[in-house]
């Protein structure tokens, strides 16, 4: 239980220290990206006041020499300036202080821009004089002071925030090496500590493996005297089963041949309650034995009465007949020894729908045998076992209703799954395990039987090494699961089941 809990343990601060290492990486990532942003909005800030100077400078050049290539770096450096500028833009729109130093600068650097034009357009109009006016004058001017103060602030604004999100992701990653380094240790620690509860629980198998062997010396001898107990416990059982169940029927034997003089002297007390009865002025003659007396009134109520009690006699002695002939079968068969051989099933239960033809046709049901495995069993309790399920389908289908019974089979895992499906009544829920009891029925009672069929195959079923199921509701079909080993060798639950 130590070890399951450490384990829970440790796989719970595995999990930890990954959720946790994960989210702190993230943010440490994250924060090192925005370190990385504030440092371009930067870099960028000054490629465009680089490119701003490029182009006075070559303006300055070009007024001063006229040489083309100052005319050509100039143009340049104008053409760079818009596209600088929207990438700036672009990087700082997430900033709304920087969103409005960029409103002010783009205005400046347009109003820049036209002043660029102007002098150049003097410059290509030879005149010089005014051009070199408006250069000084555009340097005196508040244009180039407030790109320069503009971009000032704006380098202002990164530093704070480059200084700023540098602390985070230092922070960041300082909290995810804490975390790691927290984690690893409680982890080696709860490694330890497993060592030495593994260690511990070895040394206690180990004591209780040879304390096992102690006990276990005598053990094959005592299962086998138990067993012998009780194979010799279930002999003496089913011998006095098969005693108790002979010896009932002498007393059955008297009583059913009581009860036919009883039936005998009716006749003989009725005539003469009869001759009784009638008037001294019309004697009536003597009724041969084999005619019914004519009689009225409380005598004919005390005939019907008596006649009844008999029939209710009759009836009880030959039910109790069947079940005393049930049970001797059922020790018999329990005495029996299996046989195992190898079996065709679909062979098997094809002779039984057969022998079940008429039965079936007068039920209006169809028998559908689907491909079924071979297996190595006793071929007389398989028979037993397909013919009292098939009977059971064909006797409880719903009245009115064409049956359809189905016969399934597979393999799994060595052993062999029958199914026998019906649409029929069905069996409530609350009976599945009843209708498995000796001399219990569910359902309504309309049809014959002593309630022994299902449970002689659940012990046939046991007695070759498998079992029995059933899986039904009211008016929606029975299916009887019976699963058997596919290489059944009679060494176990042979006579002991």
């Amino acid at each position: 239980m130590g070890q399951i809990l450490l384990l829970a343990a440790g796989f719970l601060v595995l999990v930890a220290i990954s959720v946790t290492s994960v989210v702190f990486v993230n943010k440490a990532r994250s924060d090192s990206g925005w370190v990385t942003h504030t440092i371009e909005v930067e870099n960028q800030t000054n490629t465009l006041l680089l490119d701003i100077r490029r182009a006075e400078s070559a303006a300055r050049g070009y007024l001063l020499t006229r040489r083309p290539e100052f005319l050509a770096d100039h143009e340049a450096a104008v053409s760079q300036i818009a596209p600088e500028l929207d990438k700036l833009e672009a990087l700082s729109r997430d900033n709304p202080a920087q969103v409005e130093n960029l409103e002010k600068i783009r205005a400046a650097i347009e109003t820049r821009l036209g002043q660029f034009a102007q002098e150049m357009a003097l410059i290509r109009q030879g005149d010089a004089a005014n051009a070199i006016a408006m250069v000084r004058e555009s340097d005196a001017g508040d244009t180039t002071s407030t790109i320069r103060d503009v971009a000032n602030a704006m380098r202002v604004e990164e530093e704070r925030l480059l200084a700023l999100r540098t602390d985070n992701a230092d922070r960041s990653q300082k909290l995810a090496s804490t975390v790691t380094i927290a984690g690893s240790c409680l982890v080696v620690a709860l490694a330890a500590i497993s060592i030495f509860l593994v260690r511990h629980e070895r040394r206690a198998r180990d004591e209780a493996e040879t304390r096992l062997r102690d006990s276990n010396l005598n053990l094959e001898a005592t299962v086998d005297e138990r067993t012998a107990d009780l194979r010799e416990a279930n002999d003496e059982i089913q011998r006095f089963a098969y005693i108790v169940s002979h010896d009932l029927r002498s007393p059955l034997v008297n009583i059913m041949g009581f009860t036919s003089e009883l039936d005998e002297l009716r006749g003989d007390i009725f005539r003469r309650i009869s001759a009784l009865d009638a008037t001294v002025q019309e004697p009536v003659a003597t009724l041969p034995p084999d005619v019914e007396p004519e009689l009225r009134g409380e005598d004919q109520k005390l005939s019907e009465d008596f006649s009844e009690a008999l029939g209710f006699i009759k009836s009880s002695i030959a039910k109790m007949d069947r079940l005393i002939t049930a049970i001797l079968n059922l020790t018999r068969e329990g005495r029996r020894e299996f046989d195992p051989v190898r079996i065709d099933t679909r062979e098997l239960i094809e002779g039984i729908v057969k022998t079940m033809a008429h039965q079936a046709e007068e039920a209006h049901a169809e028998i559908r045998i689907a491909p079924l495995p071979q297996i190595t069993g006793d071929r007389l309790a398989l028979e037993q076992i397909f013919s009292n399920l098939i009977d059971n389908a064909i006797k409880y289908l719903k009245p009115g209703v064409p049956g359809e019974i189905a016969i399934r089979g597979r393999t799994k895992l060595g052993f062999a799954v029958f199914e026998i499906s019906d649409n029929g009544r069905g069996i409530d829920p609350k009976d599945h395990q009843r209708i498995f009891d000796l001399f219990r029925r569910a359902g309504t009672q309309d049809t014959p039987g002593q309630g022994i069929g299902l449970a002689h195959v659940r012990a046939l079923v046991r007695r070759l090494g498998g079992t029995m199921s059933v899986s039904s509701e009211l008016n929606a079909g029975s299916t009887f699961t019976i699963t058997l080993p596919i290489k059944w060798s009679g060494s176990n639950r042979n006579k002991d089941s």
